[in-house]
C-alpha cells in the first residue's frame, strides 16, 4: 500500500474494520486497545470512554493502526499518528453514534436517539502515515 491519502482513506472506508488506538496512560506507558472506528473525508472518528478519554485529554497525542489479512503473505495495514482533536457537542456526537450503528447494519428505525454523558468522539487528521503490503512483495 502507499502512503498516498487518498489510497489509504479509502481503504479505511472499504470495510468493516477494527483498529487499535494507543493513548498514553497517566504512567507514561501506551495503553493500546482495539476498537471500531469511522472515517469522514480525511478523518478517523473514534468513540471514546473511560481511561482512553481520560489519556487523550492529558496528552492528546495518539496512534492509530489498522490492518487486514489473514497471513504474512497478504498482511496490509496503516499507522496513523497526529493529536487527537476531541468532539464535544451533543448533537454531533449523536450523529456520529447512529453513522457507527448504520456502519453496523442497525436499522435507521433503531439507531440511537442519544449518547452518554461520558462518551465522547475523537477526530484524527493523521500528521504521518505510514503503511505496508506483503501481497505486494
Amino acid at each position: 500500500m502507499t502512503t498516498d491519502r487518498a489510497e489509504v482513506f479509502e481503504w479505511l472506508a472499504s470495510g468493516p474494520r477494527w483498529g487499535r488506538l494507543a493513548t498514553i496512560g497517566p504512567d507514561g506507558f501506551p495503553h493500546a486497545v482495539p476498537l471500531s472506528f469511522l472515517v469522514e473525508d480525511d478523518s478517523v472518528l473514534i468513540n471514546l470512554s473511560g481511561q482512553r478519554l481520560a489519556n487523550v485529554r492529558r496528552n492528546p497525542k495518539i496512534c492509530f493502526v489498522v490492518d487486514s489479512g489473514s497471513s504474512m503473505a497478504d498482511l496490509k495495514g496503516a499507522v496513523l499518528q497526529g493529536t487527537a482533536e476531541m468532539i464535544e457537542d451533543y448533537d454531533e456526537r449523536v450523529r456520529l453514534a447512529q453513522a457507527g450503528a448504520r456502519k453496523r447494519g442497525v436499522a435507521e428505525a433503531d439507531l440511537p436517539t442519544s449518547v452518554a454523558e461520558d462518551r465522547y468522539y475523537l477526530r484524527l487528521r493523521p500528521q504521518k502515515i505510514a503503511t505496508w503490503d506483503y501481497a505486494r512483495r
